[in-house]
């Protein structure tokens, strides 16, 4: 497969228009907004950046390269499945993981033969890393891109809750380009080994969300 193709792929499964329902879930940050811990751009920069570096999607993205090494074992990919779901620190996290992972597998398949993705409990960051896997696609290529949904997911998010305006989110996520691209550096060497976060602040506000009321996001 060509660079192009990949590119076109990784384009295409990690777009915000791709049916995954990205936009309906907020990871916590519609509570954060609601304690006050994200008022206005800059402690919407610090909190995406401090996510990524050290809170669930620094797992995730460790999910998605061993299950990009993993890609045609199955076994192995149960069980980075099953550890993928024990590792969510939410009930709504969980969901999140496991709806939008049902989701990718359904619009991915129409990319693979019948039965080569994982089944549709498999949670996103799995199911991202085994189709990339799959398909043969650059291992920090595939992560710089689905850290870099996670983050524009956060930016339409915070739009929706007049967090920032778009001017306002374009600048933040040129800003993100060197968390985003470092922390898909240094997931690409990472292993099972490296698992493990410290946004203690993100997994407070993921844990008490399901009793805001009212609320724009079901996460």
């Amino acid at each position: 497969m060509s660079q192009t193709t990949a590119l076109l792929r990784l384009m295409s499964w990690l777009s915000p228009v791709f049916p995954t329902g990205g936009f309906a879930y907020s990871a916590g940050l519609e509570q954060a907004v609601a304690d006050g811990a994200v008022t206005d751009a800059v402690s919407l920069q610090h909190w995406i950046a401090a996510t990524l570096r050290h809170g669930a999607p620094w797992n995730d993205a460790v999910l998605v390269t061993e299950a990009r090494r993993a890609a045609t074992d199955a076994h192995h990919i149960a069980t980075l499945a099953e550890l993928g779901r024990a590792l969510c620190m939410s009930a709504e996290r969980r969901k999140e993981t496991i709806d939008q992972g049902a989701a990718f597998i359904d619009a991915a398949a129409h990319w693979f033969e019948p039965g080569a993705l994982p089944p549709r409990e498999t949670p996103l960051p799995v199911a991202v890393g085994t189709a990339a896997g799959l398909a043969g696609i650059d291992g920090e290529a595939a992560l710089a891109a689905f850290l870099n949904t996670y983050a524009t997911n956060q930016l339409q998010c915070a739009i929706r809750l007049s967090v920032t305006g778009q001017t306002g989110a374009a600048r933040i996520l040129a800003a993100l380009e060197e968390p985003i691209a470092g922390t898909a550096r240094r997931a690409t060497a990472a292993t099972l080994d490296d698992l493990g976060g410290s946004a203690f602040g993100a997994d407070i506000a993921s844990m008490t969300h399901e009793t805001l009321e009212p609320r724009l996001f079901l996460s």
